[in-house]
């Protein structure tokens, strides 16, 4: 398993595996914010990724951001891999509403991020736990903990 960049590890707990990617949930109640990031070491952008992981990469994005469209009922999908700060590679999936606080902004600076109350982060995971992802299996709670950077 590669190993996450400290700054992600800091700021995501890692809810599960696909088959490229790690699936992290951003520490910030504010929006619906998850990130992709495939398990391969020393990538920094999606070219350097193979023919093969490139598709994946591509079938694993698509399928997140039309599930959690699905989910969290948003108004628009956000997708990005910037890696200005963090060089690994990652890809942010966050769903956005025109009533957010950073609508139509992007998300980036706008306001500190929020820690997940207990009861919105049961109810977050619950939510998520009754989709079926395909190919995607859950992290276990010791892979979750170690992962909060609590």
């Amino acid at each position: 398993m590669t190993t996450l960049h400290p700054q992600l590890a800091q700021d995501c707990i890692t809810l599960g595996h696909f088959p490229l990617c790690r699936l992290l949930l951003m520490k910030d109640a504010n929006y619906p914010w998850f990130i992709l990031v495939p398990e391969r070491d020393n990538v920094t952008e999606i070219y350097q990724l193979n023919e093969q992981d490139q598709q994946q990469l591509g079938r694993e994005s698509s399928q997140l951001a039309e599930t959690l469209m699905q989910v969290f009922e948003g108004d628009k999908m956000n997708i990005g891999a910037l890696g200005n700060v963090v060089p690994q590679l990652h890809i942010h999936h966050i769903v956005r509403y025109r009533t957010d606080p950073a609508w139509p902004a992007p998300v980036w600076g706008k306001l500190p991020a929020r820690p997940f109350e207990e009861n919105e982060l049961s109810e977050l995971l619950h939510h998520l736990s009754t989709v079926e992802f395909t190919h995607f299996r859950w992290a276990t709670k010791s892979q979750t903990s170690t992962t909060n950077g609590d």
